[in-house]
């Protein structure tokens, strides 16, 4: 006995929630609650199929709207709010799209590298977003130990909870692809964290 704690052997596994107009348009949604197109809804109702073959402990969702309907749709509808899981507060760039923002500052701002500024609400920065990442996997930990967790959630804060998992720096997360409605499985290999499988629509 050499006295190492057992490694997990439960699977984390993220999913995105479905497409929402905002998704399709390209326009940074955090704390907008918009709900999920008829083209989002369709694609959750396949998710019932796809998230079959886990062995569930644990299920949280943010507490947005689209979130939450997803994980219904994906039968989850006894799913656990979790606050930390909302989307990045983009301050005063909410509703904003990525080539409306660079006109505006004259230069290819990109939000993992420049940030937000503040609007209607204060704003994040990634490290903020990371560190409520790291209290959903604290949150997670115990039921990973033995059984499956799934997070329904959006795609740059579930990118960085990624990055958390992983043990790299947040900002990595701008290098991890998410489309709206896919699922990704983080599990450990040994003693390591690892990506099974990332970015799944099928």
């Amino acid at each position: 006995m050499t006295g190492a704690p057992a490694v997990p052997e439960g699977r984390l596994v993220l999913v995105r929630h479905g497409k929402t107009e905002w998704s399709e348009s390209g326009q940074h949604t955090g704390t907008t609650d918009i709900e999920l197109t008829e083209q989002g809804e369709a694609d959750a109702a396949t998710l019932p199929q796809r998230l079959s073959g886990f062995d569930v402990g644990l299920v949280l969702t943010s507490p947005m709207q689209r979130a939450r309907r997803t994980a219904e749709i994906a039968g989850f509808g006894g799913a656990e709010v979790d606050p930390n899981l909302v989307e990045w507060d983009y301050g005063g760039y909410e509703g904003r799209t990525t080539k409306d923002i660079r006109a505006e500052l004259g230069y290819d701002w990109a939000v993992f590298e420049d940030g937000v500024v503040p609007g209607d609400t204060p704003g994040e920065t990634v490290e903020e977003v990371a560190a409520r990442a790291s209290r959903v996997l604290l949150r997670a930990a115990p039921v990973l130990a033995s059984r499956d967790v799934l997070l329904f959630g959006h795609g740059h804060a579930l990118r960085i909870l990624a990055t958390v998992f992983l043990r790299e720096q947040p900002r990595f997360a701008a290098k991890l692809l998410l489309d709206a409605g896919s699922v990704s499985v983080l599990e450990y290999e040994r003693e390591q964290p690892a990506v099974k499988m990332w970015n799944s629509l099928g």
